[in-house]
């Protein structure tokens, strides 16, 4: 069966520069990739990947597109001598775009690894942080002290001892990486003698351990923005581990845990608080005055207010990091009972409780379908 033309197999005009040839290859080859496609259709996606293959392989090469572009595929036919045929190079191009190939598939960037070290980005780091619920509210600047990497003093950053020097790895020539060849794929891993720095220590410096580098405590400013909650995280990008290999740093995440507080609840941007009330003013009600995170605040309790009622005072919660409006603040009504009562005060309980019983339902709000219902539930 004749071949198709590669121009036509990749979709690019005769004229197309290598960038459009190797982007139009890498798009088939991601598409018909045999590990993408399963099944039925499986066969004629690794004809098709073949196809592309092949095609890129010859347009990819200098050499070999100028004798297909004169010869046809007579041009770069290998049972045929020519500029193309047996003996002819150009394999680089195809394993420099599969390499890439690679790294879009499996979330790996393959660019500028074949010229030098593995370069990796330092791990991010965590710290817990507690603060008051006042501190949430309002906001502040605090310092933490945390653990950071300097150069060792003692060799000066080489991780050698002083008056020896580090040796170029043999395994991997000093490039941090080595090549795994399985049939016509070649894959790139950090090397495992050197570990990817590209050197070997003889005699690693007795400070550092060869690391070229000392852990040490350093002092951080941090801004907690005001109406930050429990569980959010402030990131200050850069004080994470050092980077390998000249590797950028990793971050530092702040997390804030939220102290408990003796008073309020918090839910949101709202806040939550009991207030104890003698039951004296529950009947007769009066004001009381009530905390907020701004002072005292005067609420009017009316007459007859049962246990459990709930004021709102809006605009006495918290104004959240995103919000455009503080929260409110919910007062719950604790009814107290008195306790340690003197004869005296029984008397006048008592005489208190005969009155009302006198009085039937009307003193007690619940109590008549209270009664009503355990009349229902006992029949």
């Amino acid at each position: 069966m004749s071949k198709r033309d590669y121009y036509e197999v990749l979709g690019v005009p005769k004229n197309a520069s290598e960038d459009e040839i190797k982007k139009a290859y890498r798009k088939l080859a991601m598409k018909y990739h045999p590990d993408r496609n399963q099944g039925d259709a499986g066969k004629a996606a690794e004809e098709r990947f073949k196809e592309a293959k092949e095609a890129y392989e010859m347009l990819s090469d200098a050499r070999k597109r100028s004798a297909y572009d004169q010869f046809g595929h007579a041009g770069v036919d290998p049972n045929m001598r020519g500029p193309g045929g047996p003996g002819a190079e150009g394999f680089g191009g195809f394993a420099e775009a599969f390499g890439d190939i690679f790294g879009d598939m499996f979330g790996q960037s393959g660019r500028g690894r074949a010229g030098g070290r593995q370069v990796y980005r330092g791990s991010d780091l965590s710290y817990a942080m507690e603060v008051t619920l006042e501190e949430a509210a309002r906001g502040k600047d605090a310092q933490i002290r945390i653990p950071s990497w300097e150069s060792c003093e003692t060799c000066h950053g080489s991780g050698a001892k002083p008056g020896t020097s580090a040796k170029t790895c043999g395994t991997c020539s000093g490039s941090g990486t080595v090549q795994m060849r399985q049939g016509f794929f070649s894959v790139q891993q950090t090397c495992p003698h050197c570990r990817g720095s590209g050197k070997i220590i003889p005699e690693p410096c007795s400070t550092c351990q060869g690391q070229g580098k000392v852990k040490k405590q350093k002092t951080l400013e941090v801004k907690i923005p005001a109406g930050i909650d429990d569980g959010m995280r402030i990131r200050s990008t850069g004080n994470g581990e050092p980077g390998t290999n000249g590797g950028p740093p990793g971050d530092l995440y702040i997390e804030i845990r939220l102290k408990k507080h003796d008073i309020f609840e918090r839910d949101g941007d709202d806040l939550h608080c009991q207030v104890p009330v003698s039951f004296i003013t529950a009947a007769l009600g009066g004001e009381i005055d009530v905390p907020t995170l701004d002072g005292k605040a005067a609420i009017d309790i009316p007459e007859g207010t049962q246990a459990g009622k709930q004021f709102r005072l809006r605009g006495k919660g918290i104004k959240g990091v995103r919000a455009s409006y503080p929260g409110d603040l919910y007062c719950h009504i604790a009814v107290e009972t008195p306790v340690k009562l003197t004869e005296h005060q029984r008397k006048l309980l008592r005489e208190l409780d005969e009155s009302l019983k006198k009085g039937g339902a009307r003193h007690s709000p619940s109590g008549e379908s209270w009664t009503d219902r355990l009349k229902s539930f006992f029949s």
